[in-house]
């Protein structure tokens, strides 16, 4: 193990920007100073791309001057590649991010970072995504900062494998001072979708933006972010409805 390093400190980072973006770059900086890091990442921007895997083609694994591994297919396709044939050791942690933009409320059923993070999770390791809450990679030096005292903070007290996820606002580390548990919050619904034309003259639409936060009460995520502060929610994937699946059960034969 090298000097400095956490022993047998092993952590996968993937992401949905690609492997060339600024915040799987920075994120890799700051958890290579105490771990043994591998970046398996998209080859281009695969944002919104959720927990799909690619079943209609082969997935060409290709590795950077960096040694990063770039796939040509979606971040679940990154780390599931990485966990069941491209690593020799299983990873303790799996790292998504640094996203651009935020990824709150109903954004984490559509997020590519959250995705990622969630296929580690399905493969019983913990797994955590960080995104930053504003576009453009302001203060995201910042945000690795953050993003490496989370990861190192004991976290024991959960029960493992854990997933969090983790939205980041855009300030100086020094502002960055409050970090708290929440639950998601809401949006309303999505815009409309944007009509337009190719140049052919054929009718195309673009997916309209995001509704703004409906449930965005003390305790979202969406307030903590709105104050400034760190939010960290954890995750499941239980979907089940628990009261429906009762009431079900009364109507059917």
């Amino acid at each position: 193990m090298r000097s400095g390093k956490i022993p047998s400190m092993r952590i996968l980072i993937s992401n949905d920007d690609g492997y060339l973006a600024p915040g799987i770059n920075a994120l890799a900086e700051q958890l290579s100073s105490f771990a043994d890091i591998v970046v398996v990442a998209p080859d281009s921007n695969r944002s919104g791309s959720s927990n799909s895997l690619t079943l209609d083609r082969p997935l060409r694994v290709m590795k950077s001057d960096k040694g990063y591994y770039s796939v040509n297919g979606t971040p679940s396709d990154c780390v599931h590649i990485a966990l069941t044939g491209l690593l020799d050791e299983r990873p303790d942690l799996v790292v998504s991010g640094i996203n651009q933009g935020q990824n709150m409320g109903d954004d984490t059923l559509y997020s590519g970072t959250v995705a990622a993070a969630t296929e580690g999770f399905l493969f019983g390791i913990s797994a955590i995504a960080f995104s930053q809450v504003a576009h453009g990679w302001s203060e995201l030096d910042a945000a690795a900062r953050l993003a490496k005292d989370i990861v190192l903070r004991n976290l024991d007290a959960l029960n493992a494998p854990f997933l969090l996820n983790v939205n980041i606002p855009n300030r100086p580390y020094a502002a960055l001072n409050k970090v708290v548990a929440t639950r998601l919050g809401k949006r309303h619904e999505s815009e409309p979708v944007i009509r337009s034309a190719d140049p052919h003259g054929n009718e195309i639409f673009w997916i309209g933006p995001a509704g703004r936060a409906k449930d965005a009460g003390e305790g979202t995520d969406f307030h903590a972010t709105e104050q400034g502060w760190v939010s960290v929610t954890p995750l499941q994937i239980d979907l089940t409805h628990g009261p429906q699946l009762e009431r079900l059960r009364t109507v059917l034969p």
